[in-house]
């Protein structure tokens, strides 16, 4: 298996391009389903879960043609059961639930995989579905939905789950008369999937608040040609290693509205941010102040970023506290983080973490996708070099993360074994 290979300590400078957000793009894939016109999504990353949500949609009939960063997708003819082994290896492949009950009145899907970072249940997907008139069996590992015709509902969601939110949009998008979805997510992604559903026809409104309201549209959605936000995470992301690196590195486009708590952790933590327009600026000495930090729904701080901000801690000048309120089973990390000499301590959902540590490279393995971009941070804040295995997790997410930090001045290279010559 390939391993990312990575010589710490060095500053970095330069430019870095965000690629276009991986959490929107698997979720207007899904909503391309809603029409037999053509779709055309354009700043699609080149990631594994793209790759596989294209596997997903092709496996129900779809045809995908991926050409740079633009996807295109018809999803003329469909069929309702969805490709087995694609779906068990990403979570979000629960979202063609929505689209396919709308459309077609019925969808067969195996209980999804992805990241074991704790319980996931789909649970709210499903009673959500139930709401608006499906009948839902669950057994041998599948899913089964039908609906003769989806009807408008009052839903109030448990919990604000971005993934559940975005399921009720699009089924609803098509359903008879009126849905309002209570206690939704605001996460930017809702409005990527609400933008793009209206620009098929569709009558969304209230995303990015706690209250969304979707009239059903009786005639069939059209093509959509879309472009999609940069992605958050990955800014946050390097903007982390940036900081616990030192130098100045710039990173566009980004959007600051959708990342102000991480960057204002990052000034706390001593970094130097700077906004211009679609410019974000990060500069310092790599002199870092330890932050409390508690992971919370948007627009509070993403529990996507917490695994690499407690990597960045690690050489904080004191003692940090991290809470995990969203997921149970997120600091896997810390394990591989104390190989290279880390000193933390996890009590629960609670990690405190004690600095400056003197990071040392180690062979480490990434457990899910922000772990192993935690584990890049390290790496590139250890001494000497460190050796990353598990890079399918880190693929899944993040595209061409190695070039990019080789690009501003890391030494970082991607690693393939050639197989033994065969005598």
């Amino acid at each position: 298996m390939p391993t990312l290979s990575i010589e710490g300590r060095r500053q970095l400078r330069g430019h870095i391009r965000v690629s276009g957000a991986k959490n929107a793009v698997l979720k207007l894939m899904a909503a391309s389903l809603l029409t037999r016109e053509p779709c055309v999504i354009r700043n699609v990353p080149y990631i594994g879960d793209v790759l596989n949500m294209i596997e997903v949609l092709e496996g129900l009939g779809a045809r995908c043609q991926l050409d740079g960063d633009v996807l295109y997708i018809e999803a003329r003819d469909l069929h309702p059961e969805a490709p087995r082994d694609a779906v068990r290896r990403m979570r979000a492949s629960i979202q063609v639930m929505g689209p396919l009950l709308g459309r077609l009145g019925e969808v067969k899907i195996a209980q999804p995989g992805g990241c074991a970072i704790g319980a996931r249940p789909v649970d709210l997907h499903l009673a959500g579905l139930r709401a608006l008139g499906a009948v839902i069996d669950e057994r041998h590992g599948y899913i089964h939905g039908r609906a003769a015709k989806l009807q408008g509902a009052e839903i109030h969601l448990d919990l604000p789950s971005v993934g559940a939110t975005e399921n009720l949009m699009m089924a609803a998008a098509v359903a008879d008369g009126e849905t309002v979805i209570r206690n939704a997510a605001r996460e930017p992604e809702i409005i990527e999937v609400q933008n793009f559903i209206n620009c098929m026809g569709g009558r969304v409104r209230g995303a990015g608040t706690d209250t969304i309201r979707i009239r059903g549209v009786a005639g069939p959605l059209g093509g959509v040609d879309y472009t999609v936000i940069p992605d958050r995470i990955e800014a946050g992301t390097l903007a982390v290693c940036a900081a616990v690196c030192g130098g100045d590195v710039t990173l566009s486009p980004v959007i600051i509205e959708h990342m102000e708590i991480v960057a204002a952790k990052l000034v706390e933590a001593g970094a130097g941010v700077e906004v211009n327009g679609e410019t974000l600026r990060v500069f310092g000495d790599g002199v870092l102040k330890p932050l409390h930090i508690r992971s919370q729904p948007y627009p509070g701080f993403p529990t996507d970023m917490q695994p690499q901000v407690v990597a960045m801690l690690t050489r904080a000048l004191g003692t940090s506290i991290v809470t995990e309120t969203i997921y149970s089973s997120r600091f896997k990390h810390v394990d591989e983080l104390r190989r290279m000499g880390a000193d933390i301590t996890v009590d629960g959902r609670v990690a405190v973490v004690r600095g400056p540590c003197r990071l040392s490279g180690a062979r480490v393995e990434a457990s899910d996708l922000r772990a192993a971009a935690a584990l890049v941070v390290a790496g590139l804040a250890a001494e000497g070099e460190t050796v990353i295995e598990g890079l399918e997790h880190l693929d899944r997410g993040y595209e061409d993360l190695a070039g990019k930090l080789a690009a501003v001045g890391a030494k970082i290279v991607r690693r393939v074994p050639t197989e033994a010559a065969v005598p």
